[in-house]
């Protein structure tokens, strides 16, 4: 079946468009709570970044549940990690997070995990989508749902994350400048980094409901790189709107992606014996990462783009590390999902214990040139079947020998499941920016 509101993350769009409107969170609250009910569900948790959005859609959606008998329990702005962690250890059925995560305050979205803090298995989404069509009906008074605020959620996470570090370890002699994208973890990492030892420079901890993301945080590295730098910081790391993906920046400035973070994690289990299989990427993944890792005998697979496809990898494979270069990194020994906060811990757990810089540790995977260049469309059309998008991309496969034996390139060309995109992605050893443009100008011009 196809889905018609769930994306790779989510129910996800503008505020105040269909469907991010205060009607149909109350409609998608109920939906939910019927199909979730049937699994013996009767409390979910209730997580939001820091979007002025995220009161309307917060209390429609509990008023849905309240109709389908389920209880809610309100923790308020928490990361997306945050919200899966608690719905496991509280014993809640299921949790839901209100956030579209790396994009602007205009935007929102609508997540669900399981009880495990998994994200929620697509056939209980098509289910969710199938009572969506129904009337939308009401339990009886005596059976309706409740609501109740966790106040030491927050305080419960970050003792979390604390916990996910080395015993043995302090960041104590390490500067950090930690950027928060005025989002949901504005009240949480510093907390983190600086029990554990660290001076930290704190930016982005300013959310006033429309701020979020805005020139900063995971997706805009600028005022990180800068800061870093005039503060003399060993390094810098940035989180996004809500806290799932993390990008790092050296003592130069230079930036560290998901891609060249999972290689450094890798590597160091493998160094201590601890590694269990290998490392899932996704499609977007860097060929160098690819290489780096096949050179150290790791194993390396690819999902499809989505931290949910790189999950069920590492599920059915029982490896330990996966995610993406964008910024989610999944570290499964410790989390159900990718959580900024818990990688940047593992990552500087490596820097303390080997004594090396973050620079001199991703050295050793060289990183293939790649260009991203993202077409925005409608959705109402499909500009992929276009006969002169499709001869550009076999042109530029034959330039890049794909297919064959010892292909010089890579090229993706995909719709992006979380915003009306159409992404062309080209890695080469050269001509990257050439032809990732040449088929974009075709993508757009159809």
């Amino acid at each position: 079946m196809t889905r018609k509101y769930f994306g790779t993350d989510g129910v996800r769009g503008k505020v105040g468009d269909y469907p991010i409107t205060p009607d149909f969170a109350l409609k998608l609250g109920w939906a939910a709570g019927r199909v979730l009910s049937r699994l013996g569900t009767n409390k979910v948790i209730i997580g939001k970044d820091t979007r002025i959005s995220g009161y309307m859609l917060e209390s429609a959606l509990e008023a849905g549940l309240a109709a389908a008998g389920i209880n809610a329990v309100l923790t308020g702005p928490l990361p997306t990690p945050a919200v899966a962690y608690l719905t496991k250890t509280f014993r809640a059925e299921a949790g839901i997070v209100i956030s579209a995560s790396h994009n602007p305050y205009y935007d929102n979205g609508i997540k669900f995990f399981s009880a495990s803090g998994e994200k929620l298995p697509d056939e209980i989404e098509l289910a969710i989508e199938a009572e969506l069509d129904k009337p939308m009906t009401c339990v009886s008074s005596d059976l309706l749902g409740k609501a109740m605020r966790m106040d030491d959620a927050a305080g419960r996470y970050i003792e979390f994350c604390k916990g996910t570090f080395p015993s043995d370890l302090s960041l104590a002699g390490l500067k950090l400048v930690v950027d928060c994208a005025h989002g949901a973890a504005y009240h949480i990492a510093s907390a983190v980094f600086s029990e554990l030892g660290a001076e930290i420079e704190v930016i982005g901890n300013q959310p006033n409901g429309l701020n979020i993301n805005d020139n900063c945080g995971a997706t805009s590295l600028g005022l990180l790189q800068a800061t870093v730098v005039e503060k003399g910081a060993d390094l810098g790391i940035a989180v996004d709107g809500d806290s799932d993906r993390i990008m790092m920046v050296d003592s130069q400035g230079n930036v560290i992606d998901g891609d060249q973070l999972l290689f450094v994690l890798a590597k160091q289990a493998l160094i201590k014996g601890e590694l269990k299989g290998g490392v899932v990427g996704t499609l977007m993944s860097n060929m160098g990462l690819e290489v780096a890792l096949s050179k150290l005998g790791i194993p390396f697979v690819r999902a499809n783009v989505g931290d949910r496809y790189v999950m069920e990898q590492l599920l059915e494979r029982q490896w330990w590390f996966g995610g993406e270069n964008s910024g989610h990194v999944i570290c499964r020994q410790q989390v159900t999902t990718g959580d900024a906060i818990v990688a940047a811990l593992q990552v500087l757990a490596v820097i303390m214990s080997s004594g090396k810089t973050l620079d001199t540790l991703v050295a050793e995977m060289p990183m293939m040139p790649q260009v991203l260049v993202n077409v925005r469309f409608s959705g109402d059309t499909d500009p992929l079947s276009s006969e002169a998008v499709q001869a550009a991309l076999r042109e530029a496969e034959k330039a890049l020998e794909v297919g064959t034996e010892t292909p010089t390139g890579r090229i993706l060309l995909r719709k992006s499941g979380t915003e009306p995109l159409i992404r062309v992605m080209v890695e080469a050893e050269s001509d990257a920016q050439k032809w990732a443009q040449h088929i974009a100008d075709q993508v757009s011009a159809a």
